[in-house]
């Protein structure tokens, strides 16, 4: 399945990197798109749809905001 690219936002001194809600079976290549962005804190949005354990091996932090 074809995923859109991830769009990059700046706004001041905060950088925001908006991307597709990835599946375990997409997680290493989404974990290396992360690390070329040199993301450091990903936050979730929406519900999971993959193990958070691998991101964070990699040193990210994964936090999630739900309303």
């Amino acid at each position: 399945m074809n995923r859109p690219a991830p769009v990059e936002i700046t706004y001041e001194c905060m950088r925001f990197l908006i991307t597709h809600n990835p599946t375990n079976s997409q997680l290493a290549k989404f974990t290396e798109e992360l690390k070329s962005f040199g993301v450091q804190t990903l936050v979730r949005v929406c519900d999971a749809t993959y193990d958070k354990t691998p991101v964070e091996k990699e040193g990210i932090e994964v936090l999630y905001i739900r309303q």
